[in-house]
């Protein structure tokens, strides 16, 4: 029984394996660019002993060498190799005349050789910024070989994106903006630096299958970071690691005002599933005043998506003390200060920056280089939505 067993076990690992060759398909014929358009940009792409090489050169936006073909479900395999500089991968990308005339935008997979090493990191290109940086998944960082080439794998089965580089996962993010798109091989601008000039991107072995995803597709590894970006609903995932909705998008349940034993009847509205605080002409906690959740929690992570408008000051509290304040103003705790650094005053009033977008209000300044010292200090979005993650664990906490 042991050697029939052993012999239908080899059979299915063969017919596995036959399955899998069958099921991918090149994009690339290693010849020439058949079935590739260039978009954006003017850096030069040529094929070079079956490898696709791009070109940096100055005085040139992004360019993309973008597949004429578009795919919604998929596995993308695919060898990179850098010379220098940052690149990436789009895939289900977009381009049409409406946004920024054709600005090639959407999901892609990053190649940064730099010391930051987000290699593997998906990024919504022209659009919303990052979605998955590679300080969610450090200890992934030391799969990527800098200077030499390196296996990439992207699946994107329905609202399930991760990335894969030497076999390792990287990025698992859960988002559902675009379902279908092109692929696009992307040189970086490098504006006027002529010391990049020249440096070569280069990619070979480009396949991607549309077939058997079920059986194809990486078993999940519940070991790294999932984000999630679905608007007022869990993932499954999320489900099944005790996450809960703070608010449902529709109703005021689960809150009350900080000085009240209701919701407040002005200053908030809840309209396409959001939740707007009104204008207060400037006043600390007017119109509505504050809202607080009705249960309290210790220990937690909270994460959040927020955007303002020019010169909004705001915040996300925590520890709120509601019998501290009865009066005029704010309740107390504290605070993950929401603010527009550009246009209002107080974000040059505290020490250090401390009264700046993400600091703990007042306390310690945000700075990114706590969590890696090879990032910038801070990166802002703006006026689009942004990302807050608090997490509370005993006496650390970390915005």
């Amino acid at each position: 029984m042991k050697k029939l067993a052993i012999l239908l076990l080899c059979v299915t690992i063969v017919t596995g394996a036959c399955q899998q060759k069958d099921d991918f398909i090149p994009l690339f014929n290693g010849k020439d660019l058949s079935g590739w358009v260039v978009k954006n940009g003017e850096a030069p792409y040529t094929v070079e002993d079956g490898v696709i090489v791009g070109r940096c050169v100055t005085g040139t936006p992004n360019t993309f060498l973008c597949t004429e073909e578009t795919f919604s479900d998929f596995i993308l395999t695919f060898e990179a190799k850098f010379e220098e500089g940052n690149s990436g991968v789009m895939f289900r990308a977009q381009s049409n005349p409406e946004f920024k005339n054709g600005r090639v935008h959407g999901y892609q997979m990053e190649l940064d050789p730099s010391k930051r090493a987000w290699t593997g990191g998906i990024y919504d290109e022209a659009r919303r910024g990052w979605l998955y940086c590679m300080e969610y998944n450090q200890e992934a960082k030391s799969a990527y070989l800098p200077g030499e080439w390196n296996s990439y794998r992207i699946e994107a089965i329905g609202n399930h994106l991760r990335t894969f580089v030497n076999g390792e996962p990287f990025a698992d993010l859960i988002d559902d903006v675009d379902a279908e798109g092109f692929i696009g091989l992307q040189v970086h601008s490098i504006g006027n630096n002529e010391d990049l000039a020249g440096q070569k991107n280069m990619f070979r072995n480009i396949e991607i299958c549309t077939t058997n995803l079920d059986e194809l597709r990486t078993p999940d590894n519940s070991d790294i970071i999932q984000v999630s970006y679905l608007d007022n609903q869990l993932s499954e995932r999320e489900k099944n690691e005790g996450w809960k909705l703070l608010w449902d998008g529709k109703t005021t349940n689960g809150w009350r005002g900080a000085k009240l034993e209701t919701f407040p009847e002005k200053g908030w509205m809840i309209e396409d599933g959001l939740l707007k605080v009104e204008a207060a002409e400037g006043a600390e906690s007017g119109n509505g005043g504050d809202i607080v959740t009705m249960d309290q929690y210790e220990n937690f992570i909270l994460e959040l998506d927020f955007r303002y408008t020019k010169g909004a000051n705001s915040g996300i509290k925590y520890f709120v003390d509601t019998e501290l304040n009865k009066g005029a103003g704010s309740a107390i705790g504290c605070e993950f200060q929401i603010l527009d650094d550009k246009n209002h005053p107080d974000a040059k009033k505290g020490r250090d920056g401390n009264r700046t977008l993400a600091s703990l209000y007042d306390l310690i300044p945000a700075d990114a280089r706590n969590f890696n010292p090879d990032l910038r200090k801070k990166r802002e979005n703006g006026y689009d939505w942004n990302r807050a993650k608090i997490i509370v664990d005993g006496d650390d906490v970390e915005h």
